[in-house]
């Protein structure tokens, strides 16, 4: 039974049940649909991941089916699958089937099911979840088998994943004989608790909590397993459990740890139960960990985790530039956090982490034409760091094509009392509340501008809030309901503007968000930004990039008093918003012959372009950065 501090204010509005049409995200999921989608798909099956379900690889064959190959496949599932729920398309439709099916023959008697290990390494199956992907895997599976559940209802995979997790439940647990392990890369606990949605079973949200309440306990279980397999537990590679986050129990946890993706994961499936079983010290934990993140360890891109040795976090305010991993999987997971997080008093502060993460830190690892990503995404470039076509670790390009092809789930949150706006995007949200059908409809340009105009279509007249989110980065702003100006500073709520009326058909909210071009600076502690800039505008962070300036950026000042002024331009890596002003630029030229000396370098004004991070290599290779020197 739910508790009150634990119960979710509200739920979140299907994306089946949303339309986007703007000019922004809508030609980004049609790009996903169009190109995206088929060109994972080719490249999961010119790499052996797809045939792998076949079950025909023999010792001495290339390639050999890896840990995590299964995972590809399956995120590359779930994106199709909710492509299918919006966009019908009877050849994607047919692929998915072909493709579940070869999935289905490759299950094992008792239910088990994972290329690697049935083929591969047959004896050592659930022998290493510490560095393994079995469960990781199988999450991933569940993932998709509900996503392609929902969008049309054939339960060919939904049986497939049934039966693995009733396999798995068998083997995992606390009872005579069971293994008392969790897995070493999370995923399979959030999961857990989707196919709890779908299936009403309750042994699957059970199976979800034990996976989370055993992890880091005492003994440890990969001490013990290492032991098992006739290895040393002190020589583990990672050096400490913190690196996926098993080092102390889940609910005396205080700091963001280790590998950044594992940890997104991990705290979402903890978010996810604490509304489900009311355990107010999983929220109580989760709320700490937010806390950690924001203030000591998020990139102002909404990227995470600035070390490539662990793929993730390290110390407080280590957030590097050019050496940032911020990997595309990692702000995808924050996403994904952030909105659980957002379910329970509908706080601004975790819709604007959502929104930053969407709008620059995942979005920038993928193509404007959708054909090549990134893993890694620096806030700084010499010009060596490129969008790649696909890669041997391939879970970024699935990731970010199952967060576009979803991204309606995202926009709002209702409940029987009251619609709640998180994201601005022009299209309508299908709501019933009290029982009544209501079509909530946006008008805006967004992020390009910040008027937004609300219009209601409902039968009869109906009572219930109306809550608009008011962004943290927006410092005034102008709301008329039917053209009447509303006293704001009274009716907000944890930064949502609450609209109670009694609401008629064809009333209409006008919402005006001043976005002018802010200098943003970094906490002190933080080296690598020290006595640097950033700009941004609205819920965008700006770069410099080579393409459209001729200075090498590294000479670049940016002078306290320059005024920046926003130009759309239309033509312009699919239509963009730049930034144009006058920056110092340090002269070289007569530092000719010498490396040091004693007088300081002239300086010169050069009229600068910057434009949106996330459209940054698109173009001509070069130089970008986020983060300029103040003059």
């Amino acid at each position: 039974m739910t508790t009150s501090q634990t119960s979710r204010l509200l739920t979140p509005l299907p994306f089946t049940a949303v339309r986007i049409e703007d000019v922004f995200w809508a030609p980004r999921q049609r790009t996903n649909t169009e190109r995206t989608l088929g060109i994972e798909y080719q490249a999961c099956k010119d790499t052996g991941r797809i045939d792998a379900f076949k079950l025909q690889w023999k010792p001495g064959m290339q390639p050999v089916p890896h840990i995590f190959w299964d995972s590809d496949v399956a995120k590359w599932i779930e994106a199709a699958s909710y492509s299918l729920a919006t966009q019908p398309d009877p050849d994607l439709e047919n692929l998915l089937d072909d493709t579940i099916a070869l999935i289905a023959s490759a299950q094992q008697p008792d239910g088990y099911l994972n290329t690697h290990f049935t083929q591969v390494e047959p004896e050592k199956r659930w022998t290493n979840l510490r560095d393994q992907h079995e469960l990781y895997c199988a999450g991933h599976m569940i993932e998709a088998a509900v996503a392609h559940f929902q969008a049309t209802g054939k339960r060919t995979l939904l049986d497939v994943v049934c039966r693995y997790a009733d396999y798995i439940g068998q083997v995992f647990g606390t009872g005579p004989g069971q293994k008392r392990g969790y897995p070493g890369h999370e995923e399979i606990e959030l999961a857990l608790v989707k196919l709890y949605h779908v299936t009403n079973e309750p042994r699957y949200l059970a199976l979800a909590q034990y996976f989370v309440d055993e992890r880091g306990r005492q003994p440890h279980y990969y001490d013990l397993e290492a032991i098992a397999r006739g290895e040393d537990p002190a020589k583990f590679w990672a050096k400490t459990y913190a690196y996926n986050q098993s080092h102390v129990p889940v609910r005396e946890q205080t700091e963001v740890v280790g590998h950044a993706v594992r940890a997104m994961y991990l705290y979402s499936a903890m978010a996810d139960l604490a509304g489900e079983t009311g355990d107010p010290g999983l929220l109580a934990a989760c709320e700490r960990l937010w806390a950690d993140l924001t203030l000591h360890k998020l990139y102002l891109t909404g990227g995470i985790g600035p070390s490539r040795h662990n793929e993730g976090f390290t110390e407080p305010y280590d957030l590097p530039n050019e050496t940032a991993y911020a990997e595309t999987c990692a702000a995808v997971g924050l996403v994904f956090w952030a909105h659980r997080m957002l379910q329970y008093r509908c706080d601004r502060k975790y819709a604007d982490v959502m929104e930053t993460a969407l709008y620059n830190g995942a979005l920038s690892g993928i193509s404007l034409d959708g054909e090549r990503f990134f893993y890694e995404n620096p806030l700084a470039s010499l010009g060596n760091h490129h969008r790649q076509p696909w890669f041997d670790c391939a879970c970024c390009p699935p990731n970010i094509a199952r967060l576009l092809a979803s991204l309606g789930q995202y926009v709002y949150s209702y409940n029987d009392r009251e619609i709640a706006v998180h994201l601005y995007v022009q299209g309508s949200g299908r709501f019933d509340i009290g029982g009544q059908a209501i079509i909530l409809t946006q008008n805006t340009a967004y992020p390009w501008d910040g008027k937004v105009t609300f219009e209601l279509d409902l039968a009869a007249p109906a009572e219930f809030a109306l809550r608009l989110r008011i962004p943290g980065w927006c410092q005034k702003q102008d709301v008329r309901v039917l053209g009447e100006r509303t006293a704001i500073n009274t009716h907000v709520e944890n930064g949502y503007l609450v609209i109670q009326r009694v609401w008629t058909p064809g009333d209409a909210v006008e919402l005006t968000l001043e976005m002018p071009v802010e200098r943003i600076y970094a906490h002190p502690d933080v080296r690598a930004d020290s006595g640097k800039v950033a700009l941004r505008r609205g819920p965008l962070v700006y770069c410099l990039e080579q393409a459209d300036n001729a200075f090498p950026l590294q000479r670049a000042r940016l002078p306290r008093d320059a005024r920046f002024t926003p130009h759309f331009e239309p033509d312009l890596l699919g239509g963009v918003t730049v930034l144009r002003g006058t920056l110092q630029v340090v002269d070289a030229e007569d530092w000719q012959g010498t490396l040091y000396r004693p007088q300081p370098p002239a300086a010169a004004p050069c009229e600068a372009t910057f434009i949106p991070y996330y459209a940054w290599d698109n173009r001509a290779p070069g130089q970008m950065a986020v983060w300029l020197v103040e003059a």
